[in-house]
């Protein structure tokens, strides 16, 4: 057998169930695979019931010969553990494995991801199961990568709220809390009546009269993510263990905060995720008209923005796993994508710093519940227009050389337990953290910056500019690092909220912003919600502006400046030397025209990019992707163009080099400022 190096990166890959095709058509597939460009394939991560199709009774033939058939294209393989479709057998010996909803109901067979993270049965199987196949095929030359399980937390599946999970929650809170009293202490149970006497009264915290106590829920919240990376790492540590050498990776959602997906990744050599722009367009909050103008392209900061989150919290460089070329069947319309748009959002995952876009799927299938998805060829084997613009990126990769992907200069901060403490408590129906870090990050590519997403305890050293939408929850080990981001001449951007929330959901003793009051030096007395349709004037430096959804009441000190003010005299615009603070969610012009000024003093000059526009940089590599309609031409320097040119067609691509002397450190735009 030959030996197989790890994947050839940057590549493309596809997703594909022999399971679902006649073994007689196997061999062909793997042969158009390679004959089309594509490198690495994914397979096994629904085919539990096919390898054990009774208890004990393993049938590996087919799989062996599936895998030695692809292998024998010079094909790299991914495997995917088959926990997420536990088989029917196993549910009917086993019934305590399935999940449990909000309202006391078993989640039944019939679709897929109906267990139980806290279930000690299920997480025996899952032991079990990951075991045969990762000792099995392990060492296998072929296999380069593991997935553990398939889109955790998909269909609403993170939190079950079944008898195991209240037991395991209990303990939980015990190894948090240390005793009971701590545990009032910090909730607040006092309030309602609520204290408890030991840990075992404590319940899942739902079916309550109305909600349920914050604290309470965020815990919650904490553990039902836990108990996902708890339900990993038994994988991860199986895999380990038997296919040592090979990269372990999961693949993970869009707009998807359910758990902690940096927990998640400590465990993991690389982060992927699974791309479906046309259908986050239609199934998030995105209003009609936004969604009519990006019908067949998804928003032009959809894709990048999940790119720059999973990759920030990865070791590797991270993956699309499944990247959509078709027409899906689970948003609520399913738009084509429009002509170019497959090659479009393929470059895109690259010059953001994938090693591999995989497609999903090779074929499209006759039955079951995703007839109507697309893949790369139609269910008769004709290659469709994402099999085609697939096979034109594979050829394209050959005439380009990418080079390695450096830390960008601003930083925008994404915080899971900021997130949920928001969702928990969110003080006006139109509050949501998710949108508002999407809301600010979108600003930010459309000036034509480079953005990393941090964590909470990401390193903040390479960025001049840092940007926190949605950081409710602040810990003193992120307010230090933001001091010393500030000492060293970094500009940092507050949003309303910041520093908003103690990590036991409580108001800070000194109010908000907490901790960020050793950054600029102000309180705030009070906050209201103005609901949709309701905007206030503000006069910015730059000009009339509009304070939207969220307002607060602030008391400045002495050594705080007032940039903006409301009508009504109440301050909008903050500032403390390189620091500034927000006490309203501010109009989409102006919090951009906020977010370039800031820029500029950071030494970044942002671009006045055309509405659909977008850029993004590999070391000295421009690449320009053309979302709209209509030809649009790139700003900035003079870039030697390898593929494309200046002027961008509609939904294409450009990539070419700066021009310029160590242009690799200079900002894109020399002209052109926003």
């Amino acid at each position: 057998m030959t030996h197989f190096p790890p994947w050839p990166a940057p590549c493309l890959g596809v997703c594909y169930y022999p399971e679902h095709w006649p073994a007689a058509r196997w061999a062909q597939d793997a042969r158009d695979m390679a004959a089309l460009g594509l490198r690495v394939v994914r397979l096994g991560e629904f085919a539990w019931s096919r390898l054990e199709p009774s208890p004990g009774q393993w049938d590996w033939a087919w799989f062996d010969k599936a895998i030695e058939t692809l292998a024998a294209e010079g094909l790299r393989l991914v495997l995917g553990t088959p926990t997420a479709t536990p088989p029917k057998w196993l549910v009917d010996r086993l019934p305590q494995i399935l999940a449990v909803d909000a309202q006391g109901r078993p989640r039944r067979f019939g679709s897929r991801r109906h267990y139980d993270f806290s279930s000690p049965e299920y997480l025996q199987e899952a032991r079990r199961v990951t075991q045969a196949v990762a000792a099995r095929y392990g060492q296998h030359p072929a296999v380069v990568a593991w997935q553990t399980d398939n889109e955790y937390g998909c269909h609403d599946t993170v939190q079950s709220f079944s008898e195991s999970a209240v037991r395991r929650f209990r303990e939980w809170l015990r190894q948090r809390h240390g005793d009971i009293d701590a545990l009032n202490a910090a909730w607040g149970t006092a309030f309602w009546g609520q204290t408890y006497r030991s840990f075992d009264e404590i319940d899942a915290p739902v079916g309550t009269v109305t909600e349920a106590h914050p604290a309470h829920r965020l815990d919650w919240r904490r553990f039902a993510s836990d108990e996902v990376v708890r339900f990993n790492r038994a994988q991860v540590d199986l895999i380990r263990a038997h296919s040592p050498g090979r990269a372990v990776l999961h693949n993970t959602m869009l707009f998807f905060a359910e758990f902690d997906h940096y927990r998640l990744a400590q465990d993991l050599d690389l982060v992927g995720w699974d791309s479906y722009p046309l259908g986050a367009l239609e199934n998030f909050w995105f209003d009609a008209v936004t969604k009519a103008r990006w019908l067949q392209t998804g928003h032009p900061d959809f894709a990048a923005f999940h790119h720059d989150l999973y990759r920030g919290m990865s070791r590797l460089p991270f993956w699309v796993m499944e990247q959509q070329p078709g027409p899906v069947n689970w948003g609520h319309w399913n738009p084509a994508p429009a002509a170019g748009m497959v090659r479009l959002w393929t470059w895109e995952a690259l010059a953001h710093g994938a090693d591999v876009v995989s497609y999903f799927r090779w074929r499209q299938l006759p039955f079951g519940q995703e007839q109507c998805h697309a893949g790369l060829h139609t269910p008769d084997g004709t290659l469709d227009t994402g099999g085609r613009e697939a096979a034109e990126v594979a050829r394209e990769l050959g005439q380009v050389d990418l080079e390695s992907v450096q830390a960008a200069p601003v930083a925008l901060l994404l915080d899971y337990e900021s997130l949920w403490s928001i969702e928990i408590q969110p003080q006006g129906a139109s509050e949501h953290g998710l949108r508002r870090c999407f809301e600010a990050y979108s600003a930010l590519r459309s000036l034509g910056l480079d953005v990393d997403i941090a964590g909470p305890e990401t390193s903040l050293a390479a960025a001049r500019l840092i940007v926190l939408p949605a950081q409710a929850i602040v810990g003193e080990a992120l307010a230090s690092a933001l001091l010393r981001a500030v000492q060293r001449g970094a500009r940092v951007v507050l949003y309303p909220r910041a520093g908003s929330r103690t990590g036991d959901l409580q108001t800070p003793p000194a109010l908000p912003p907490g901790p960020l009051q050793q950054l600029i030096d102000l309180r705030v007395l009070g906050v209201e919600s103005l609901r949709p349709g309701v905007s206030r004037p503000v006069a910015l430096p730059w000009g009339m502006g509009y304070v939207e959804q969220w307002q607060e009441r602030v008391e400045p000190g002495r050594r705080v400046e007032v940039e903006a003010s409301d009508a009504q005299g109440r301050a909008v615009v903050l500032r403390s030397g390189h620091v500034t603070y927000l006490a309203g969610v501010l109009d989409a012009a102006s919090q951009r025209q906020l977010l370039a000024q800031r820029a500029r003093e950071a030494g970044l000059g942002p671009l006045a990019l055309p509405d659909g526009l977008r850029l993004r940089r590999r070391g000295s590599q421009v690449f320009a992707f053309n979302y709209d309609a209509q030809l649009h031409t790139v700003p900035g320097p003079e870039v030697r163009w390898q593929l494309g040119g200046a002027e961008v067609p509609p939904h294409g691509v450009a990539i070419g080099l700066l021009a310029e002397p160590g242009g690799k450190d200079a900002p894109l735009n020399a002209t052109n400022h926003a």
